[in-house]
Formats: C-alpha cells, sequence, structure tokens
C-alpha cells in the first residue's frame, strides 16, 4: 500500500492551492482518509478527516470554512482544497489512511488507527 500527497508549493496569503492524495495496493473508498500538517518547530495536527461509505467529513476549529477535503472514487484519490491560505497554513500537509471512520478525542482530529502515511507535501504561504 501507498499514498502520495501532492500539491504542495508556494502561494501568496489569500490564495488557493489542492491539494492530492492517490493511493495503490488500496482502495480509499473503504477508508477513512484524514489530511494532517506539521509545520516547523510544531506537534503534527489533523486538518481534515473524509469518512468511508457516508463520506462525513471534519475540519479543524482553525481551518473550518477554509478547507473542503472530497472524494474521487474513480481516480481513488482525496483531494483538500485550501482557500484563503494564511502564513499559519505554512507547513507540511499528510494523508493517511486506516480505520473505516474518523476518529478525534477532544474536539480534535486524531491519527488513531491511521496505518498508511504518504509522504508528504510541502505548503508555504508567503509574500
Amino acid at each position: 500500500v501507498q499514498l502520495q500527497a501532492s500539491g504542495g508549493g508556494t502561494a501568496q496569503p489569500g490564495g488557493s492551492l489542492r491539494l492530492s492524495c492517490a493511493a495503490s495496493g488500496l482502495t480509499l473508498e473503504n477508508y477513512a482518509v484524514g489530511w494532517f500538517r506539521q509545520a516547523p518547530g510544531k506537534e503534527r495536527e489533523g486538518v481534515s478527516c473524509i469518512s468511508s461509505s457516508a463520506g462525513m467529513t471534519y475540519y479543524a476549529d482553525s481551518v473550518k470554512g477554509r478547507l473542503t477535503i472530497s472524494r474521487d472514487n474513480v481516480k481513488n484519490t482525496v483531494s483538500l482544497q485550501i482557500d484563503s491560505l494564511k502564513p499559519e497554513d505554512t507547513a507540511v500537509y499528510y494523508c493517511a489512511t486506516g480505520p473505516p471512520v474518523c476518529l478525534s478525542s477532544r474536539g480534535k482530529i486524531t491519527d488513531y488507527g491511521m496505518e498508511y502515511w504518504g509522504k508528504g507535501t510541502l505548503v508555504t504561504v508567503s509574500s
């Protein structure tokens, strides 16, 4: 099983980026897929997750309203659209999968059960 995150790059504040997570050896439709990010000097945080089957979506409070997670089951990918980029969005973004549903703890998206991880894609927001 391999996950590959792509779509990162450098963008200006207020701009948009669309990240993509492609899978091989696994049908993403059957699993929850989470997006996590790690900024320099900070702990990794879950920013969004989409569950399998019903496709329930979840977002961290810090990004709510600016991120949209979606699936393309034909392409076996999960995308993360980031709008109204802020400098604090600068981080390496990872996609991960494993459990059938998104898991949270104390209102935060967790990586519990996320067995498979992509290598990450760097997002830099700078003017």
